[in-house]
């Protein structure tokens, strides 16, 4: 009798807080025969795992990749063909800067059922902690939320600073510790002026959350002086002088 293949799920884990993970995923992962995971996932959302599940470690960070993508999609494809749920559990969300939409395509092109359950972005979750909205009517109506660790190879070749300095009122950078000072100065050359406020958030929603701000001109060598790391989003723009007066209601974590 042929073995009928079973479904890919790619499951946002959210940003760290296990308060934040969705029902949905949640349910997938204590019903799941396979669970391939990301760096990022707290070790109390991979609590939430089926016992009887095999857990593999599939995860990234800068310098130390456990699996390739192109192995990450291939084991996908494999288990799909002798197990019925197998849960792909990524840190933040899936389809924002987490290559959930190229292991979907490749899914797809090898004839696996595949779906997509949607967790929290870091990008949102990690300033709201902070106490820095977004959006906010006496300052900002608009967002843009790009990545400061580009891949070789790309659609384009680099990111336009300039557009994006000129473009959005509030910019939220993504792994851009790393090449924060470039990204800085190709803020500041796009236009926006050197004392345009800054935040960095380290492991945000988590308890060893942390918080750097300064200036477009100062923050760099703030990382520098503080030996400020990885993992961290930067918010940019006036919205996060509301930090000095919404911290305090920051939620227990």
């Amino acid at each position: 009798m042929q073995h009928s293949i079973g479904k890919v799920y790619l499951v946002g884990a959210g940003p760290g807080d296990p308060g934040l993970f969705t029902l949905k995923g949640k349910t997938l992962l204590e019903h799941a025969d396979v669970v391939v995971y990301d760096a990022l996932v707290s070790p109390q959302i991979l609590a939430m795992v089926n016992p009887q599940a095999e857990r593999i470690n599939a995860g990234k960070r800068r310098g130390r990749h456990s699996l390739q993508q192109t192995d990450t999609t291939q084991l996908l494809i494999d288990k799909a063909h002798h197990h019925a749920v197998v849960v792909r559990l990524k840190g933040g969300d899936p389809f924002v800067f987490g290559r959930g939409g190229e292991e979907m395509q490749d899914l797809v092109n090898a004839g696996i059922a595949v779906e997509v359950v949607p967790g929290i972005t870091s990008g949102i979750a990690a300033p709201a902690y902070a106490g820095i909205p977004l959006t906010h009517r006496a300052y900002s109506s608009s967002v843009t939320f790009v990545t400061g660790h580009e891949s070789a190879g790309k659609y384009r070749p680099e990111v336009n600073w300039g557009a994006i300095a000129q473009g959005s009122e509030t910019i939220v950078v993504y792994m851009g510790v790393h090449n924060l000072p470039y990204i800085v100065q190709q803020l500041q050359q796009g236009g926006l002026a050197a004392e345009t406020p800054i935040a960095l958030v380290r492991w945000g929603t988590c308890p060893q959350q942390q918080e750097l701000l300064g200036t477009l001109s100062t923050i760099a060598q703030q990382v520098a002086d503080t030996e400020f790391e990885a993992p961290a989003i930067a918010v940019i723009g006036n919205v996060v002088n509301l930090h000095r007066i919404l911290a305090q209601c920051r939620p227990a974590i």
